[in-house]
């Protein structure tokens, strides 16, 4: 039997727009925006089949103009990114960061949708590091979890979560909720879209990613001075990945004992964000208290 889906307590204007890449299946789309109007969103369209580009959901022109109408819609009060992939980093120099800073949305996505998270935070706006179209709706297994942590962050005024970690001292902290894809934010390292939290909590998520890669990354953000500056770096699922038979004993685990080794801010593990079905929402922008206690976790977004 499967879990009943979660229902909005009042009509809410959602726009789909494509930032990144293409959907892999057209009629997939179509199901899932019916699921969408079934929990009680009024959905506004706005990626167009046809305008589909190379592997991205439509020319670079085309998918700036979705995001700005969705903006300047006054029906619209929630933006969704259709999918991640790759795309949203051609975008950045063209959109026009003061309306979408101003326009009053909330923007919800993840994965390549972390440099709208980025850029709307130095803006001083909050967004969500949520569900998007492109599996979360189109999946036939849908998650209950997912898709009501979503409507959570939407209809609550504190969004919470509890989750098991490896770390073992007992911990309280508080600081200002931000992050995403580790491979989007060492991207922006050194450009004017990157921007770090002082006193932050920061969390990160990738897929497909060797250990080796993922310590690159990391130190790429420790080498930039940005780690340094967090109360914690709390890790969700790093998963996808193939290891080698030539890395003798070098996993995730050993990549993660070095960092820690190197790395005097706490690194929590086992947070339930990534690339997986059963993902939490994150306000990104909130301020959090991130409470551990004999290796159990919660944290507290107001």
């Amino acid at each position: 039997m499967k879990n009943a889906m979660p229902q909005l307590n009042s009509p809410v204007g959602l726009a789909i727009v494509a930032p990144s890449g293409a959907p892999l299946d057209d009629a997939a789309v179509l199901t899932a925006v019916t699921r969408l109007q079934q929990q009680g969103f009024q959905v506004h369209q706005y990626y167009q089949p046809e305008q589909r580009f190379q592997r991205f959901g439509a020319g670079d022109a085309q998918r700036v103009a979705q995001i700005h109408a969705a903006a300047n819609n006054p029906a619209v009060q929630v933006v969704m990114a259709l999918r991640g992939s790759y795309g949203l980093s051609r975008l950045m120099p063209l959109l026009d960061w003061d309306l979408l800073a101003n326009c009053g949305k909330t923007f919800v996505g993840y994965s390549d949708f972390t440099l709208m998270h980025q850029a709307l935070l130095a803006r001083g706006c909050r967004s969500i590091a949520g569900p998007m179209l492109c599996d979360d709706y189109t999946r036939d297994d849908q998650s209950a979890y997912t898709q009501g942590q979503f409507l959570n962050c939407l209809q609550q005024a504190q969004h919470e979560l509890e989750f098991v970690t490896d770390f073992e001292s007992d911990l309280q902290i508080s600081g200002r909720l931000w992050g995403g894809n580790l491979a989007m934010l060492a991207h922006a390292v050194g450009t004017p879209y990157a921007h770090s939290e002082e006193g932050g909590i920061l969390f990160l998520e990738d897929i497909g990613e060797h250990p080796y890669r993922v310590e690159r990354m990391l130190l790429q953000l420790h080498y930039a001075g940005v780690l340094k500056q967090q109360k914690a770096i709390v890790l969700g699922d790093f998963s996808g990945y193939r290891l080698a038979s030539h890395d003798h004993g070098y996993d995730f685990a050993a990549m993660l004992t070095y960092l820690r080794s190197i790395v005097s801010v706490p690194i929590v593990t086992g947070l339930p964000f990534g690339h997986i079905r059963e993902r939490c929402s994150l306000l990104v922008g909130a301020e959090a208290e991130l409470i551990l206690a004999q290796q159990k976790a919660r944290l507290i977004m107001r």
